[in-house]
């Protein structure tokens, strides 16, 4: 029973993030007062003709090889972000913790 009212709960949440962006789009829409086909979304994916996919950012074209050169770089720089790491161990330290405290409870309600 906790899992279907997990699961109506996370579908509720999903569909009224999709609502509000779908509201905030109309509302800018209004905002700017006419229907401008120049108007860009943040984000596009087109299919060619080949079946390959190319996507936009900001009006920008963006592709995996662009990504895949950044990521190397980021590795080749080794670059030591310490809120990153701070971010990371905090999160390991409660995931632990919550892990452990479900399975005390688990451990109780079979007694």
């Amino acid at each position: 029973m906790f899992m279907l009212k997990s699961i109506v709960l996370a579908s509720l949440m999903f569909v009224s993030v999709l609502f509000g962006m779908q509201q905030a789009n109309d509302g800018l829409h209004k905002m700017k007062g006419y229907d401008d086909p120049g108007f860009k979304s943040a984000f596009k994916v087109k299919e060619d003709g080949d079946g390959n996919f190319k996507s936009s950012i900001l009006g920008s074209d963006v592709s995996s090889h662009d990504l895949e050169q950044k990521r190397k770089k980021l590795e080749e720089m080794k670059a030591y972000n310490f809120f990153s790491s701070l971010g990371k161990n905090l999160a390991e330290g409660i995931s632990n913790a919550v892990e452990k405290a479900i399975n005390l409870f688990a451990k109780n309600n079979e007694e």
